[in-house]
Order: structure tokens, then C-alpha cells, then sequence
């Protein structure tokens, strides 16, 4: 397998131990390859292409606790699932064949695809609820609630997130670009919601206010920021699907296009005006 800006070979771990590489810039896709009997979970409609000896099998909950692990096991995973806003089911993708086969998945937005080792991350990923692209089979996908009075006050659904746990490889995908930071033990850092991509578990997280009514009317950053204190690892995403779509809806405008004030100081206060809004 060629060598790309993110690529890996073997180790030992419980999850099974997946070869990937990850292609492209701003439109990435990821490929894995699987040796005989290797399996990958994600959804679906994240596939682009697969060898024919790759099998689908469509399974109830992440598949985590395979065949063996009986109705509970896999309701219970289901409604870990549902509760964070993915569908019910995932598809498992299997190398059913010799030697070795390959599949493909791409991100549904422009970004970046994180490869991450949860064996190197302590076993335990905290992410948005929606970044979940794919893993190797193992991975379990639960939910982390934010259990912070403020969180639960004025979070609302938005801050439940999605908490990925095993030893081996997952896959999330985040918008723009990525940026990495390390905190140091009690270094707080402040960060949109939702630029906030993911977080190790050792991170408090809590919400703060950002300041006085102005900043949510003409700020446009809404009320409450994510207040993150170390030690840990947090991962960044420069441009969150929702605010490109927010952005790319405002500029339509609500008429089907014709707001044309787009340079207007007066921004949102201009349409209504106007009487765009």
C-alpha cells in the first residue's frame, strides 16, 4: 500500500487492525484495506467503492459486541445509536476473500478526515455528534452527555455528543481545516460550539456565556462558547457544516435569492428593513 499523508501498518490490538490511507485535500476520501476476515463498520451511504470480495451486512446497533453478544447487548447499542441521532443500524464491511480487498468511504461536507488511534488516545473519544465517518469493527459508539447545569439549561439537544471507546481505529470527519491542540493541566481554552470537533475525555468541557445581548444579535456567535479545560487533547474544525449552510441560507435569503444586500454593514438588520425577512 502506497505511503500517503496519513497511512498505517500493522499493530496488535483487540479491534481488528485495519490499513488505511487517506486521499485528497479538501474533498477527502478514505480507503482501507482489509486482510481475510477483517471487518470495517460505517454507515452506508458513506461508501464509495468496494472490491467485490468485500461483503455488506447491515447490523442492528455499532456491531461492537458482534454476533455473540445477544439481544440486550446489541438493543442497547441500538439505543445509544438513536439517541445521538444516528440511524439504528450500521453496515459492516467484511473481506470475505483472499488476500487483500479494499473499500472506500467519503466525508458528506468539505473537510477533513481525522484518523485516530483510540488506543493512543487513552481508548476514549468525545466528538460532535455527527463526525462519526467509520472505524475498524470493535469500536463502540455511545453517547457522552454533558451533565453541567448550564449545559442541560441552554445546550439543549446540540450538546449531546458522541463518544467513541475501544482500541483501534476510528475515522471522524470534520469541516475546513483541523487543528490539533494540547492542554496543559488547568489551561482553559474557548471555542465556538461548533468549531469544537472532538476531545479527549481528561478535558472538562462546559458552556460560558459569551457576553451581553449585542453579541448575539450582531455577533452572529450566538449566546454560549465551549469552555475547555486541560489536561488534554482538543481537535478544531474551521468551518462546521452548519455554519456553512447558515451562511450559504443568509445569503440566499429567505426569498429565494433576492437579498442583494450581501456587503450591507447593516447585515440581518438590513433585510428586515428591507423587508427580506
Amino acid at each position: 500500500m502506497t505511503s500517503g499523508p496519513w497511512s498505517h501498518h500493522r499493530s496488535a490490538a483487540v479491534a481488528d487492525d485495519i490499513d488505511f490511507e487517506i486521499k485528497g485535500q479538501e474533498l477527502q476520501f478514505l480507503e482501507i484495506e482489509l486482510d481475510p476476515g477483517e471487518s470495517a463498520i460505517a454507515e452506508a451511504g458513506a461508501m464509495v467503492w468496494k472490491d467485490a470480495t468485500v461483503g455488506m451486512t447491515t447490523v442492528f446497533g455499532d456491531g461492537s459486541g458482534g454476533a455473540d453478544a445477544g439481544f440486550m447487548g446489541k438493543l442497547l447499542g441500538a439505543g445509544k445509536r438513536l439517541v445521538t441521532g444516528e440511524s439504528l443500524f450500521t453496515t459492516v464491511f467484511t473481506h470475505n476473500g483472499q488476500g487483500k480487498a479494499k473499500v472506500a468511504f467519503a466525508a458528506p461536507t468539505p473537510g477533513s478526515i481525522l484518523p485516530l488511534h483510540l488506543g493512543q488516545v487513552g481508548g476514549q473519544l468525545i466528538c460532535q455528534k455527527d463526525s462519526f465517518l467509520a472505524a475498524a469493527r470493535g469500536v463502540s459508539i455511545g453517547i457522552a452527555f454533558q451533565r453541567r447545569m448550564m449545559t442541560g439549561l441552554f445546550g439543549g439537544e446540540g450538546f449531546i455528543m458522541q463518544r467513541l471507546e475501544g482500541d483501534g481505529w476510528v475515522f471522524v470527519q470534520m469541516g475546513g481545516t483541523v487543528v490539533e491542540r494540547e492542554l496543559a493541566p488547568g489551561e482553559q481554552l474557548h471555542v465556538d460550539t461548533g468549531c469544537l470537533a472532538a476531545y479527549t475525555p481528561s478535558v472538562d468541557f462546559d458552556l460560558v456565556a459569551a457576553g451581553g445581548i449585542k453579541s448575539a444579535l450582531f455577533g452572529g456567535e450566538g449566546l454560549f462558547f465551549a469552555r475547555l479545560t486541560g489536561p488534554g487533547k482538543v481537535w478544531i474544525q474551521s468551518l462546521p457544516f452548519s455554519r456553512l449552510a447558515g451562511r450559504m441560507l443568509a445569503a440566499a435569503g429567505s426569498m429565494g435569492g433576492q437579498n442583494r444586500g450581501e456587503g450591507s454593514v447593516l447585515g440581518g438588520l438590513g433585510d428586515l428593513i428591507g423587508g427580506n425577512n
